[in-house]
């Protein structure tokens, strides 16, 4: 059995009378120890899946699902004191921002031990030498005096550092990144996904890291997701979609990669924007935006099937070899967002 088993999810939102489908029918599975990338554009809905596994989607937002299941426990089904247990402790996630994650009226080490007095039997002497133990495991010098520095004394690589030592506090199975290094200059990101890549590997905990960045998917992945408005387009080996992507929107994306473009010319870019809550199409998601979109495409949506040892959502995949004939068959439209 998965550590993590969704299956069939749907966050929601109403919006002027309308409704916001933030995640639709997504269905995904986490072993324990495997690092999976999920990427995507923003609005995709990669966030909010794992706060809905968090249990951190308010009201009027509403999650349903066949299946949320972490570690045994049924996650729809849970009392709060329960959830409590768990989140934290055996679950734990890192988020985007550590500048507004961290509470600027409470030092570092007040936050930090908070979590090691909840949920492990440590006094507070005891916990605050775990605490310095965990600044000096993330790579924060002279640990035992950032102890009582507020969050407005350190810079933005080490406030992620001090999450990451909060997140990791407790040796969680399942540790969730979610944007990990945002507005990181690039040689902190370095330092930040070498500490990630780590403390992943020394405890042995599974990693779900949630990006936009393909090139660190490639490195530190064993397995990738690739969301869309909400729903799994693609989910492959990390290897194998980078060499053979299947789904034009991945395709699209690889495309956008600098390292991908010929030296000297323009980088690819993907026209429109991903669906809101009055444009989302009837057929597949991604028709308006895709190259190979056919009336079929506009008008059904496509299944998430298995295909080439993983799983895409798309009438035409781009390794099957009908469907040029498909796509002439099907009658090919032009693209919504360039019309």
């Amino acid at each position: 059995m998965a550590l993590l088993e969704i299956e069939d999810l749907h966050v929601e939102f109403p919006s002027q009378g309308a409704v916001m489908h933030a995640v639709e029918g997504l269905s995904l599975t986490v072993e324990e120890g495997e690092v999976l990338g999920i990427v995507g554009e923003s609005g995709s809905g990669k966030s909010v899946t794992m706060m809905a596994l968090m249990g951190l989607i308010g009201f009027p937002g509403q999650v349903r699902a066949k299946k949320l299941r972490f570690a045994g426990h049924d996650l729809l089904g849970i009392s709060d004191k329960e959830r409590r247990r768990l989140v934290g402790k055996d679950m734990a996630m890192i988020f985007q921002e550590p500048t507004t994650s961290l509470n600027p009226c409470f030092t570092i080490g007040y936050q930090l031990m908070e979590a090691l007095r909840l949920h492990s039997p440590l006094d507070k002497a005891g916990a605050r030498r775990r605490a310095i133990e965990l600044l000096e495991q993330v790579g924060i010098p002279a640990a035992h005096t950032r102890l009582d520095d507020f969050p407005h004394q350190m810079s933005g690589g080490m406030n992620q550092r001090v999450m990451i030592a909060m997140a990791i506090s407790c040796n969680p199975r399942l540790l969730i990144a979610d944007e990990p290094t945002t507005a990181l200059d690039v040689t902190i990101q370095a330092q930040i996904l070498d500490l990630l890549r780590n403390l992943q590997k020394e405890r042995g905990m599974a990693l779900v890291l949630i990006t936009h960045n393909m090139g660190v998917v490639s490195e530190m992945a064993g397995r990738v997701a690739v969301m869309y408005a909400g729903q799994v387009m693609e989910q492959r080996p990390v290897a194998e979609l980078f060499a053979d992507p299947q789904h034009p929107y991945t395709e699209a994306l690889l495309a956008a990669l600098p390292e991908r473009g010929p030296a000297g010319h323009r980088l690819a870019t993907i026209p429109g924007v991903v669906p809101g809550v009055f444009d989302r199409p009837g057929g597949c998601l991604f028709a308006p935006r895709c190259a190979y979109a056919t009336r079929h495409s506009k008008d059904v949506r496509p299944e998430l099937r298995d295909w080439r040892g993983g799983q895409v959502r798309c009438h035409y995949p781009l390794g099957d070899a009908e469907r040029h004939e498909a796509i002439e068959r099907d009658g090919p439209v032009q693209l919504e967002t360039l019309a």
